[in-house]
Formats: C-alpha cells, structure tokens, sequence
C-alpha cells in the first residue's frame, strides 16, 4: 500500500509543540532552535492545507484540525518507541510497573501479593494508584488495571473479573430484623462518587431485589468505595459494595448481607497494555498468575 505522507521533522515538530503548547519549549524538547520548529510546523500546515495552531501572543492554541491530528501522531510515535526498545532489549525490564485502582490494590490485590512472592520471589513490583494512570505518556508504566467499560481507545484490554452488588452493613444494623421489618428508608444510605455524581448502584440493586419506595438522593457519598466500606463496617449505615472487595470483612463477620440479593454490575476489572506492546517475561507472568487467582480464588482472602 502506498502511504503519502508530510516529513516525519515536519510531524515531530507539531507533536512536541502540539504537547508543549510553545514553540520555544518544543525546540528544547527536540534540541533544535525554536524558530526551526516554527518552520517545521509552517511546512506541515501548508502541506495539509489547514492551520494546525492558532498564534497568539505567547501562547498556542490547537484548531479542530490540529485537535484531530495530535492524538494519533502521540500515539504512533509511542508505539514506534515502545516496540523498538521491545525489539532491542525484550527481557531488559527491571521489574513490572503497574497502576491499580486504590480499592481494587487494597483489597484484592495486596492481600495477593505474599503468594506472588511465594511463587516468584525474583519479581520485582512497583504499584501505585493513580487515577489517571497515563499509560501510553508514562514509559516508566508497564501497565495498569483499569474499573470500567473497557472502552479504552489507548490500549488493548483484558476483562478480569465482573463486578457483583450486595447490599452490606455492620452486624448490629441488621440484627435480628425480620425481612418485612428492612425497611432501608431508616437506614443512613453510603454511596461511592463518580465525578461529580453518584454511581447509581443503589437504583440498580434495588430494582434487581423488588424494592420500591426508597429515597436514595440523601445519604453520605465517598470519593472511594474504600471509604464506604468502611464506613459501613463502623456501623454508619448500608452500602452497596462488590462481593470480591468485601471477602474478607464478610468471611470475618464485620459485614453482613442486608438481603440475600446480589446483581451483576455495569463495570469490570481490565488489565490494560498499550497497543501492540512487546509482552515482557514480567508482563506475562503477572497476567498468567492475575488469570490463575481469579479463576481459582484462594480462602481466606
């Protein structure tokens, strides 16, 4: 297939200024002077036939054209990176970098991490808990795991595991209450934000069990689920949780089910790599054993 395409000075010169949104700094980034990246970019737009940038006095602006072009050039100059150190040194990662959701690390994850030692006691792991993990921007990522829809045009996904709702609360809540007597509109209701609302898995579980009649706008939110989970552990009303990040306090008795009502979420678990990265040895045995733990949970976790 034959590919006509503008000079590659030409779109490195509008990347790095598209990123910096500043000529002079694009030119220390490219260690070039900035008046030849303004050139380089000129080229480029007289080429294209649209302008790129609108130029104002000490600042870049992108245009609809320039908003469109950007992304894709980052994310073709990171893939050409990222697959040729793979080529150069496949086995030459340290150790696996990894970002996790904080709840999805605290809870599920950590309490993992001694059998992964047990089991591999070379591997060296670097976690952290961003939320914005910058995956294709961050060459010191190796890769993350991600809560959602899995519709992530950034990079190539794998589904771990699916969320499952259960209403929870301490022991002393639910008591020795019969089910006619549940009534939830005397109970302190804990939801999880999202942005600047509120995650709607009250309205979904409700539906799920029958119930109707329920307020659920007062309550107390949380920016993180961990924060509802334990909160309801000190007794502070019910919420609603995933069964996988309520094992523990479950199997403990510190929380118990409201109802015997459980409903499958509308978000999952990924493990997310950039497109077309080389798989380091690293890479693959962590995704080998996240698949085995999943698949074969072991107790008391």
């Amino acid at each position: 297939m034959s590919r006509t395409l503008p000079p590659l000075n030409s779109l490195k010169a509008f990347e790095a200024a598209a990123e910096c949104a500043s000529f002079t700094l694009a030119a220390q980034r490219l260690c070039v002077t900035q008046s030849a990246v303004s050139r380089q970019v000129k080229l480029l737009e007289e080429q294209l036939g649209v302008p790129l940038f609108q130029r104002g006095s000490g600042h870049l602006r992108l245009t609809d054209a320039g908003r469109r072009l950007q992304p894709v050039l980052r994310q073709s100059f990171d893939r050409i990176a990222w697959t040729v150190r793979g080529l150069q040194e496949p086995d030459a990662v340290p150790h696996l970098r990894l970002n996790a959701p904080p709840t999805f690390a605290n809870r599920w994850l950590i309490p993992r991490l001694g059998r992964l030692k047990s089991l591999h006691p070379d591997l060296e792991l670097s976690l952290t808990t961003r939320a914005d993990d910058d995956l294709v921007g961050d060459e010191n990522l190796d890769a993350a795991i991600r809560f959602g829809t899995g519709e992530w045009s950034d990079a190539e996904m794998v589904h771990l595991m699916q969320e499952s709702h259960i209403a929870v609360c301490a022991p002393k809540l639910r008591g020795s209450m019969r089910r006619d007597a549940l009534d939830l509109n005397h109970q302190v209701l804990l939801h999880v934000l999202w942005g600047e609302d509120r995650f709607h898995t009250w309205d979904h579980w409700l539906s799920a069990a029958g119930i109707e009649g329920v307020k659920t706008s007062g309550g107390i939110a949380f920016d993180l689920l961990e924060l509802a989970i334990h909160a309801a552990v000190n007794a502070v009303g019910v919420t609603i949780a995933d069964r996988h990040m309520v094992a523990r306090e479950l199997d403990r008795g510190e929380l118990v089910s409201w109802l015997d009502v459980e409903v499958t979420g509308h978000r999952s678990y990924w493990l997310a790599t950039r497109p077309h990265q080389v798989e380091s040895a690293n890479l693959k045995l962590f995704r080998q054993w996240l698949a085995q733990e999943i698949e074969d949970p072991p107790t008391g976790l």
